[in-house]
């Protein structure tokens, strides 16, 4: 996080450690791209290992403890536990906690759902889906009650009473994701004026880009986002969910911006076949996740030093110390020039 940024999830004005100071780094930083939570952190994380975060409508505290330890062993110093639409019964059993030698931390809950469009739902179940009701903002304390714990919560804004939400959740220190949506442009840009400040997994479950209309993908660029605001945006570097040339051009576009997410789902690691995701299978062909039958994406199996790699392969960054002095650059992921202290 550049300096006098906010932790796009916990909105502290640290780096991360909600409100903790940074424990020592490793020897080089990247350069404008946010590694959430220090370096190496795992938002968007559903489980991994075959242990979900929801299980029949319940929270495996083991499971939980499990997946805070492998976190942890792949380089996560904090993760958020993301919930799919329909689960709602599981947010109390999810608190936040601080890592240690026993875990990852968990900043809280990202809410992905139900608010979202049917027909950018992703892997979501359409049965779960839902509208805001008339008094849009009680019919979310409705369907999920107290939001002590939730550290994000994405929504559609093109939906009716969408900023209502908005603007009531970011009162209560809540981070608004737009995403899963619709939205043209102009949505977008009225959800951020109404206090959204991210965006959920850049160009998947959204309308494309298109020159007369960019959609949500215009934040990145757009004029009418409030002075003084950073709009971040989460993306999926696993090689699968986006292509290099999509990341380059998002990295290129709005720098500052950027947070690479798993996205991972419990299939990490168990290897080719069909598991489960909730209530329905996904099926695992190499590196990519598939609801069972379809060709439709179902989160990630790569864990985020693989995606963190394919940053590296794709972009170009700089490589500062900890006193933040260059000690290399990359251009479309060569190294071009390397400081002679850090060859050695």
């Amino acid at each position: 996080v550049r300096e006098g940024q906010s932790c796009p999830w916990c909105l502290c004005s640290c780096p991360c450690g909600m409100g903790a100071p940074s424990p020592p780094g490793p020897r080089g930083r990247l350069s404008h791209v946010l590694l959430f939570c220090h370096f190496f952190p795992t938002p968007d994380h559903y489980g991994a290992f075959s242990y979900l975060l929801t299980l029949e409508g319940t929270a495996s505290g083991a499971g939980l403890d499990w997946t805070r330890a492998l976190n942890s062993d792949l380089g996560s110093l904090t993760l958020a536990g993301a919930l799919t639409a329909g689960s709602p019964q599981v947010l109390p059993q999810i608190p936040v906690k601080s890592g240690g030698p026993h875990g990852a931390g968990v900043l809280g809950v990202h809410l992905e759902g139900p608010f979202i469009s049917r027909e950018k739902r992703g892997a979501h179940p359409e049965a779960h889906l839902r509208s805001f009701e008339a008094n849009a903002f009680r019919d979310v304390l409705a369907t999920y009650g107290p939001l002590d714990n939730v550290r994000i919560v994405t929504l559609a804004p093109e939906l009716g009473g969408s900023h209502e939400v908005i603007q009531a959740l970011t009162a209560q220190g809540i981070c608004v994701s737009v995403g899963h949506s619709v939205a043209d442009l102009q949505a977008a840009e009225k959800a951020v004026q109404s206090g959204a400040t991210f965006i959920t997994h850049l160009f998947n479950a959204m309308l494309p880009f298109h020159h007369r209309d960019p959609g949500i993908v215009g934040l990145l660029t757009s004029d009418q986002v409030p002075p003084g605001r950073c709009i971040f945006y989460g993306m999926i570097a696993d090689g699968i969910h986006t292509n290099p040339a999509a990341l380059r051009i998002a990295h290129r576009a709005h720098p500052q911006g950027l947070v690479l997410v798993t996205d991972a789902v419990p299939a990490l690691g168990l290897g080719n076949g069909r598991h489960t995701l909730g209530q329905q299978e996904v099926e695992v062909d190499g590196l990519t996740a598939y609801v069972a039958g379809t060709k439709t994406l179902s989160g990630s199996i790569a864990p985020m030093d693989v995606c963190v790699r394919h940053f590296l392969q794709a972009t170009d960054f700089v490589v500062l110390d900890d006193t933040l002095h260059v000690q290399a650059t990359y251009i479309s992921g060569e190294l071009v020039w390397q400081a002679e202290e850090a060859r050695l």
